[in-house]
């Protein structure tokens, strides 16, 4: 069977495809920029702001691979792609409707847990949905405007509190209670977020299972996936010795109990291995498990430097607040007009750098040109590292906008240039699965941060939070170090 050209999009068709990702990431901009002051107004300490976190990277762990293999092998008359990101959507909205009234900070983490497993939802088939959707010469147009989507809608996001507070909406309340330029502005993101992804599910037409084989030239695709012969991977027993080990370790030597967690999923997966192994099973989890065994080289190459991308990103997001708040406004008291000012300040921040990141990504297509894709996207992760450095050092505020430059340009790369290496290599009938896949590698290191990084500033630096920037300095610089080893293929 030869194979037919996938149709290019037109401008307006490459804004519907990608224009749900506006809501989902003014959700997530708000998510970022608002939990950890959520978490520390209704009393947790710095020091346990990440083990807050870990409900949702655990979640993810299981929600990416699944969404990604389902998503795969949905054919109705909804589409393939569009069922999962909207009820993800509508979920996510519930999430962000009932975290700002939370008044107990277990409630509120147990919304956080919902928020973060449902934007997994939505946003893993977006992704997906670019490289369906376009012929390969088009992605990375395609990607750079889902970018250009991602920074406006966290800016938005992340700007809102403070503009409500400008308005004269109270920013401030008692201690335990959430301030109403807060709760607004969560109101505000969820109505946006559902009617975003509303207009892409309206608006676009998903390729067809037979158009979808026409264009691979092969037979009926969700025929193939189903049936397709299964890899079992023999290394279920090293990462069972490894979990074991490190549980082991954290008993023996009195390390962060939070370690059982990361220890236990180790061994989880080495068991789950070794059982499909000696099953021989053919359902969901052993057709993943496969998958992620056949995963292309360049994806393993890209793996090792998404790790280290997100483990400094997740750094960003869990600690800007209260390194902020301290070193620039001089406040640790939650409930006091200069830590509010504080917080609404690292919005404003997370504001700048993704405005900064969407205009960024009109300019990166043209840089890869130039020196390859993987290059790029080095030189992006190095500026990334220098808006660390620079956030260690600066205690100004206004002064602070400067390190938001340089994350700004690491964030177009990072939301762009990866996908745009991986689109090429990958089997186009399971973007699915294996973009849900290579998100496990932005997953796996929020659960690395929530587990290990409380520990950290309380061995560490208990009064001194700033010092967890240079912590990401180190890890952004050895993802950008990374990106040496990726392979582009003959095109890129």
């Amino acid at each position: 069977m030869t194979s037919s050209e996938k149709p290019r999009q037109s401008f307006w068709g490459l804004w519907n495809v990608s224009f749900g990702f506006f809501g989902i990431q003014l959700a997530f901009g708000l998510q970022n920029a608002n939990v950890s002051r959520i978490f520390q107004s209704l009393g947790s300490s710095v020091d346990n702001l990440a083990f807050l976190w870990i409900a949702g990277p655990v979640t993810g762990l299981i929600v990416q691979p699944l969404i990604g293999h389902y998503s795969d092998r949905t054919w109705g008359r909804f589409g393939r792609r569009r069922p999962y990101f909207a009820a993800g959507a509508v979920l996510a909205a519930l999430a962000l409707l009932g975290l700002p009234q939370s008044s107990v900070l277990l409630l509120a983490a147990a919304f956080l847990w919902l928020l973060d497993a449902s934007l997994n939802v939505a946003m893993e088939p977006f992704r997906a949905f670019v490289g369906d959707m376009t012929p390969a010469d088009q992605r990375a147009q395609g990607f750079a405007l889902q970018t250009w989507f991602i920074g406006a809608g966290a800016v938005i996001g992340s700007v809102l509190p403070a503009l409500f507070a400008a308005m004269g909406i109270a920013n401030t309340a008692p201690p335990g209670v959430i301030p109403d330029s807060v709760r607004l502005s969560f109101f505000i993101g969820a109505t946006a977020m559902v009617l975003a992804v509303a207009w892409t599910a309206a608006t676009v037409r998903e390729y067809s299972p037979a158009e979808m084989a026409a264009f691979e030239g092969k037979g009926d695709v969700g025929h193939d996936l189903a049936h397709a012969p299964l890899v079992y991977s023999a290394r279920g027993p090293v990462w069972l010795a490894f979990g074991i080990v490190l549980l082991a370790l954290v008993s023996e030597f009195g390390l962060d109990k939070q370690l059982y967690v990361l220890g236990g999923g180790l061994a989880a997966f080495g068991l789950a291995q070794i059982g499909l192994r000696a099953t021989r099973a053919t359902g969901a989890l052993a057709q993943i498990m496969s998958d992620m065994a056949q995963m292309p080289s360049q994806m393993r190459q890209l793996a090792f430097a998404q790790f280290f991308t997100w483990t400094a990103l997740f750094i960003l997001w869990i600690y800007t607040t209260p390194v902020v708040t301290q070193y620039a406004f001089g406040a640790t008291d939650t409930a006091s007009a200069a830590y509010n000012a504080g917080a609404d300040w690292v919005g404003v921040m997370f504001a700048f750098y993704n405005g900064v990141a969407a205009l960024a990504a009109f300019l990166l297509p043209a840089l890869a040109r130039r020196i390859g894709n993987a290059k790029a996207h080095m030189a992006g992760l190095l500026s990334g590292a220098i808006g660390f450095l620079l956030l260690l050092v600066l205690h100004n505020k206004w002064l602070l906008l400067a390190p938001m430059v340089f994350i700004g340009v690491a964030w177009a790369s990072i939301l762009a240039m990866p996908y745009v290496i991986l689109t090429r290599v990958l089997p186009p009938r399971k973007f699915g699965i294996y973009i849900g896949l290579f998100n496990v590698f932005i997953v796996v290191p929020q659960l690395m941060v929530a587990t290990i990084m409380g520990g950290v500033i309380r061995s560490f630096f208990p009064a001194d939070p700033k010092w967890t920037m240079l912590v990401g300095a180190v890890v952004m610089s050895v993802a950008a170090l990374a990106m040496l080893r990726v392979r582009e293929d003959a095109e890129g």
